[in-house]
């Protein structure tokens, strides 16, 4: 936690002499309600989650134990008659703050101070549970005086000295009405003198942006308008299914024809969405998605800066300048008054408080809710569950210590996650982005050409031939460079994986990733799957201007005449449509590179040139799409596609 925040409790503490010395250690919490089982009965619990703040971002969000559980709230029942009464709602919300005060009354073990200072930092929480917390109406900001009927006003942030001072001058419906604070609820952080609940709710993207902002509202309007919307919704949705694979993507068979979302759904649909719908929306609608998408991926990096904090505000004002199309058009005539859209809005000065937010979001909690809460219920006997989750968790807890301290006494291998924590930050620097890997021999294709003119006729390319010998005069610059065509050893490869450094997506603690390129003839014994690949070209450049985009057609190895192994992609060239990214999309334009006489553009590259995977999505522009187009042929079958710096947040860090 490297933001403003951090340093500012540093300089209370400072203060006070006889704290020279002490470490400070934020305590970072969390909490959503949740339900394990409703066929079995309404299995409701209420975990209470821990984090510190001196753990780095990436381990946080590498999800690697940087969160354990803290505790479950109870829950109070009462007959149906009651459940909508006022009096039982003021109980069950003072309830959470009295038990949350009586939790954080912590203490050290041995009952001795240490130099160590603790205070409550961030609350991880979605909004429903950021009104409880902060002791606010539903619909209003929990961080600003803005009123639900234009939460964009630019009001003055919240303080709980102003909140108090509001509570004692006005009565309780007053201030319910006009400024949207529930006087009844005493917050548990009164206890905490130097602890501001509105100044510490945290950012959540997975519910304010993914699921809140771009799927329960952007997404959702589109279905709502003029005549003939749902055909229009129909051709999307086969665009989204028409979609070609890429490694970690998830398909959508059906489009959006989804009973209930999910968050990992929202954030895949995001990643396809963009072109599905051009040709089908007005331009303004268009560029609101574009605006909003690069929000989201820019707020999701790794590590933000100024610049980045400079995109990103640039990106929020295309939003606000271009959304107002929803309003002209009919479909949200009552405006943008909206929670999750307004939350936008407080991002930038959020992420200078607490650092980038991307180890501060609900996905941490949610992704931990898995481990603590839903498979402890699992293993347990359903009845009376709770002390069995609870020593459940004890035993796992107390699992990982002993492997913990097992491995630094060498009783056992360090795993690779623990490699990355001691050495990764000293090798870091050392290590190339990429690193390309061929599967080993024994993983060998079955059933290939064992020889260069056997291979040539498998796979149609009569030139292949030549093409190795010209990928030998320039790895050897020599001018005689004779094929290995009578090689007794010629090795054919289904698929290769790329390693490189990617700390924004989930990956490991050090940021570590690696995905597989697939080149297969008959993927399940169905249709080929043959992926699209970055060539670096250009060491002088950045971005897309340093790459070019091509199809690998095959994978192989040879030992040439020096008794050196040669590991080479078979690739076809893509060109650039335009010298800039699209308008509209902001994405990048390429086509499938053709010779003069109308042949593919093909050569023979080392795999150490290969980048990254590449996400290409047909430009459908404004035709519909014919039926027999599915994600298997897509890319045969069009003749132009938009690079999709969507697809992961490394492909967006390069293409964009």
């Amino acid at each position: 936690m490297s933001g403003d925040w951090a340093w500012l409790q540093v300089d209370k503490i400072a203060q006070d002499p006889s704290t020279h010395g002490a470490t400070f250690i934020p305590v970072i919490l969390g909490s959503d309600k949740m339900t394990v089982s409703v066929v079995m009965g309404q299995n409701d619990y209420w975990p209470i989650y821990l984090s510190i703040g001196n753990i780095h971002n990436n381990v946080q969000h590498a999800h690697c134990n940087g969160v354990e559980l803290l505790t479950f709230l109870a829950i109070p029942k009462a007959a149906k008659k009651y459940m909508d009464d006022p009096t039982f709602w003021h109980f069950k919300k003072q309830l959470f703050h009295a038990a949350m005060s009586r939790i954080l009354m912590m203490k050290c073990p041995d009952g001795h101070f240490h130099c160590a200072i603790f205070g409550i930092g961030p609350y991880i929480a979605d909004y429903l549970e950021q009104v409880l917390i902060s002791g606010i109406v539903q619909n209003w900001c929990g961080r600003c005086t803005a009123s639900p009927n234009d939460l964009d006003a630019g009001r003055p942030s919240w303080t709980a000295q102003l909140m108090r001072a509001l509570i004692k001058e006005l009565q309780a419906s007053l201030a319910w009405d006009k400024w949207g604070i529930d006087a009844n609820i005493v917050p548990f952080t009164k206890d905490f003198p130097h602890t501001d609940i509105c100044q510490l709710l945290a950012p959540d993207i997975l519910h304010q942006l993914i699921k809140g902002g771009f799927k329960d509202h952007l997404v959702d309007w589109l279905e709502y308008g003029k005549a003939g919307v749902k055909e229009q919704m129909m051709d999307i949705d086969h665009c989204i299914t028409a979609a070609p694979p890429f490694p970690g993507l998830q398909r959508f068979p059906d489009g959006q024809g989804f009973s209930q979302w999910m968050g990992d759904d929202s954030k895949a649909l995001m990643k396809v969405y963009l072109p599905a719908i051009e040709g089908h929306v007005p331009q303004e609608i268009m560029q609101t998605f574009c605006a909003f998408l690069e929000f989201c991926y820019i707020i999701q990096q790794n590590v933000i800066t100024e610049d980045t904090l400079s995109d990103l505000k640039d990106a929020l004002d295309c939003f606000h300048h271009y959304c107002e199309i929803f309003w002209d058009v009919g479909v949200h005539v009552e405006g943008f008054s909206l929670p999750c859209q307004h939350s936008l809005v407080h991002y930038e000065a959020l992420t200078c408080l607490f650092g980038a937010p991307n180890g501060l979001c609900t996905s941490i909690t949610e992704s931990k809710h898995i481990t603590a809460v839903k498979k402890p219920w699992q293993w347990s006997s359903k009845y009376r569950a709770l002390s069995q989750i609870l020593q459940t968790n004890q035993h796992l807890a107390q699992l990982a210590a002993a492997c913990s301290d097992f491995e630094a006494h060498g009783m056992l291998p360090l795993s690779w996650p623990r490699q990355t924590i001691s050495s990764m930050s000293h090798h870091l620097d050392d290590m190339e982005d990429e690193d390309f890997t061929q599967d080993q021999d024994e993983h060998t294709a079955r059933g290939h050409a064992r020889s260069v003119p056997a291979l040539a006729i498998e796979l149609g390319i009569p030139t292949l031939s030549t093409l190795i010998g010209q990928f030998l005069y320039d790895q050897l610059h020599c001018s005689s460079t004779p094929p290995p065509a009578g090689t007794s050893h010629f090795p054919v490869f289904h698929s290769a994986t790329t390693t490189f450094v990617s700390p924004s997506d989930p990956s490991g603690i050090g940021g570590m990733q690696h995905e597989t390129i697939h080149v297969i003839p008959m993927w399940h014994h169905g249709p080929a799957w043959y992926d699209t690949i970055f060539i670096s070209t250009d060491d002088t450049s950045v971005g897309m201007l340093s790459m070019e985009v091509t199809w690998v057609l095959c994978f192989f190895s040879f030992i040439y005449t020096n008794s050196h192994s040669y590991s080479c992609a078979l690739i076809h060239w893509f060109d650039h449509i335009a010298d800039e990214p699209d308008e509209l999309t902001g994405m990048w334009m390429v086509r499938p590179s053709l010779m003069e006489d109308g042949s593919k553009n093909i050569s023979v590259i080392h795999v150490d040139s290969i980048v990254h995977s590449v996400h290409l999505l047909p430009i459908f522009v404004h035709e519909q799409v014919p039926q027999s187009v599915n994600y298997h042929n897509s890319l045969d079958l069009y003749h132009g596609f938009y690079v999709n710096h969507f697809a992961d947040h490394h492909a967006f860090e390069l293409a964009s």
